[in-house]
């Protein structure tokens, strides 16, 4: 069995609460805009980690993940880009690799919606972390947790925090 941590839109944040929900993940996937490559290195020194470069990584970024990734954990192919859409209203780069992969797992960020859905036409999970950094228009940081077992995706764990919430310190009221 593989735990697997999945995120996306950092945007170059890393904090202490996403390592606490990541903390039990045997890798992380990140689907895209990680901010910089030092992050990604962080990422990297904390869990085994597989990336693609979203809209807002630079060239340094790109020159170290790719913007497509297609493989598999156990026995379960998976096909990881940023920007991809949803099923019904898939991007056409998307679209052409579910079409060629035939994955059952496809994963993409962007949106920084979070949202997991069943694809009938392409017989495949649809999965999209939300948005785990604090930048952006999301109200809600989200990341995914789950365990991937021989074919099977089971126990899917969400992590949901309000991203405008503000950190009590020194005898401020909860």
């Amino acid at each position: 069995m593989t735990k697997i941590g999945l995120i996306s839109d950092t945007h170059s944040h890393f904090d202490d609460a996403m390592r606490y929900f990541l903390q039990p993940v045997s890798q992380i996937w990140h689907a895209g805009d990680i901010g910089s490559p030092a992050l990604l290195e962080d990422f990297q020194a904390f869990k085994p980690t597989t990336a693609v470069y979203g809209n807002i990584d630079g060239r340094d970024v790109r020159l170290v993940v790719p913007e497509v990734q297609v493989f598999q954990v156990e026995q379960v192919k998976i096909v990881m880009m940023h920007i991809g859409g949803y099923p019904g209203r898939y991007e056409p780069k998307a679209r052409q690799l579910l079409t060629a992969e035939r994955p059952q797992i496809f994963v993409c960020g962007h949106s920084h919606i979070l949202k997991v859905m069943y694809d009938k036409q392409f017989s495949c999970l649809h999965m999209n972390p939300g948005a785990a950094g604090v930048y952006g228009f999301n109200p809600k940081r989200t990341m995914l947790r789950f365990d991937i077992d021989g074919a099977k995706i089971t126990n899917l764990e969400v992590w949901e925090k309000d991203k405008n919430r503000r950190i009590p310190t020194n005898g401020d009221a909860l």
